[in-house]
């Protein structure tokens, strides 16, 4: 789930006669060779006739990608073409890509830019501007919106040299932890394709977790990096606020609970990529790449059980389990802990908020659209949330103060241990319509509570996050462990990251695309 953004939605409403419909999208192209690449596309489309398939095959991450580009190994080209050829046979099973740049992607790969990435094909998120490219913000309000200019973000990630294939997708401006917006339908998980990939960077994740690219813009503003990331089977760090460079009007907020990032085959292409787009200024000592582990042993407060009352699957506490071993065996200190806050109390108030942001983009919606707010243009999920925030909003000078006091609460915790372990979310991921935004609305809130239990206190305190995938179910589903540490604890959660990776390497655990 993604904070609201509302920069540039409405810049182009004088032209909206101009702005190119999802169906004149490129479609991109297809060549036979490419083996030039160094990386096979898995499966080409299938006949007309017969039942879509794909299977996943390794795939070098970005800075390998980028060693390859290098030493003249392969060409920019023959890499997007190549990762072209697996979205187009994968995306027809997972259903992950909201908006498709392929001629473009090609054109620009002739001759690729230089930066940190340079050349190396990937994914945005379909949150955020990415200039010429439509932004749809998984929303049917916004189709044919068409971004002027690039966001701030996107500009660092654009200074890096990716390639974008086009958009990812995600739910409604990201309000809920499942992909299934209804402009373009339910994205599924590769492991399972009966499954959510999570939310609200569900199209990112599912992508990178196919091996059709090494990684994903991804954005978090209550769990939406690591949520994902947690039911994919990637790793996903929420960096701190203010730790990289952030969207013009990100910070207009009364709180700024969003962040963007990525989602990553490896942790070092994670850390590459916080490198890339580092804040220049601000209030944080810069991490810089962090290039591997420390010597340094940590105390850690291993606090299974959620705020609120939920409750965790079997499957997720005994994963759990192992990892709090693990770090015992790593030769951390692993301590019991329960975190002094009420839950209940807390998730309530953080709700408030996030509903404020709904109906400020149901106003967003509107405005672009020309027509009322209502079914019409706005899910039935997110039209609930607005009518929360419309019944309470005398109640929001409370919200507020409350939420920004937790900054403090939260950071207090900090002074006996270095970093809390809890799980990313409460189960495995659950499956397609369980959290399907034209839901029942009671239902599918108390099917996302309990699910999203653990992440959002750390939007709230600007905290440094990450969900790794070191665990996984008796059949063959990943569990997310997620390690929280203070605002600015990026580079220690970078290099417990990298020991985590040597001890129980996930890059080579492919997905099975089980059928639904």
């Amino acid at each position: 789930m993604s904070q609201l953004n509302r920069r540039g939605l409405l810049k182009s409403g004088a032209a909206l006669a101009a702005l190119t419909p999802i169906a004149a999208c490129a479609a991109g192209t297809e060549t036979e060779d490419t083996s030039a690449s160094g990386v096979e596309p898995t499966e080409s489309s299938p006949p007309a006739d017969a039942p879509p398939t794909y299977t996943a095959k390794s795939i070098p991450d970005g800075l390998a990608q980028l060693a390859m580009l290098k030493s003249g190994e392969t060409t920019s080209f023959a890499l997007t073409e190549a990762a072209i050829a697996r979205s187009k046979a994968a995306n027809l099973l997972l259903n992950a890509v909201a908006t498709e740049t392929y001629d473009d992607a090609l054109a620009e790969a002739q001759t690729p830019p230089e930066g940190s990435m340079g050349g190396v094909p990937t994914f945005i998120k379909d949150l955020l501007d990415w200039k010429g490219d439509q932004t749809m913000f998984g929303s049917r309000a916004f189709r044919g919106y068409i971004a002027p200019s690039d966001a701030d973000f996107a500009a660092a990630w654009r200074d890096a040299g990716v390639i974008s294939l086009g958009k990812s997708t995600t739910p409604e401006m990201g309000l809920i932890s499942s992909t299934e917006p209804l402009v373009t339908g339910a994205t599924r998980n590769p492991y399972d394709l009966s499954r959510i990939p999570g939310g609200s960077s569900g199209g990112a994740a599912a992508l990178v977790a196919a091996r059709v690219v090494p990684f994903a813009h991804a954005s978090d503003g209550g769990g939406s990096i690591r949520i994902p990331a947690a039911c994919c089977g990637l790793f996903g760090l929420k960096p701190s606020r203010g730790a990289l460079v952030a969207n013009d009007d990100s910070g207009r907020g009364t709180i700024n609970i969003s962040v963007n990032h990525a989602v990553t085959l490896s942790v070092r292409d994670s850390a590459a990529l916080f490198a890339a787009a580092e804040a220049t200024s601000g209030d944080l000592e810069r991490v810089g790449n962090v290039e591997g582990p420390s010597t340094r042993r940590l105390k850690i407060a291993y606090a299974p059980d959620p705020l609120n009352g939920a409750t965790l699957d079997a499957a997720t506490r005994a994963g759990l389990d192992r990892t709090a071993q693990l770090c015992r065996d790593l030769g951390h200190e692993v301590v019991d802990y329960v975190m002094p806050v009420d839950g209940v109390e807390f998730g309530d108030q953080f709700l408030m908020y996030w509903a404020a942001g709904a109906a400020a983009f149901a106003q967003s919606a509107s405005q672009f659209s020309g027509k009322p707010i209502g079914p019409d243009i706005l899910e039935p999920w997110t039209l609930g949330l607005a009518a929360q925030f419309e019944a309470r909003q005398s109640e929001m000078g409370e919200v507020v103060a409350y939420l920004q006091a937790f900054e403090g609460i939260y950071h207090s915790w900090f002074d006996d241990f270095d970093l809390i372990l809890t799980p990313t979310v409460s189960t495995v991921a659950p499956k397609i319509g369980t959290q399907a935004p034209d839901g029942d609305f009671e239902t599918v809130m108390a099917n996302v509570l309990n699910f999203a239990a653990f992440t959002s206190p750390m939007n709230v305190s600007g905290a440094a996050s990450m969900s790794v995938p070191i665990q996984w179910s008796d059949e063959g589903l990943p569990i997310g462990s997620m390690f929280s540490g203070k605002r600015g604890d990026d580079g220690l959660l970078l290099a417990l990251a990298y020991e985590l990776e040597a001890a129980q390497p996930w890059i080579d655990r492919l997905p099975s695309f089980k059928p639904a």
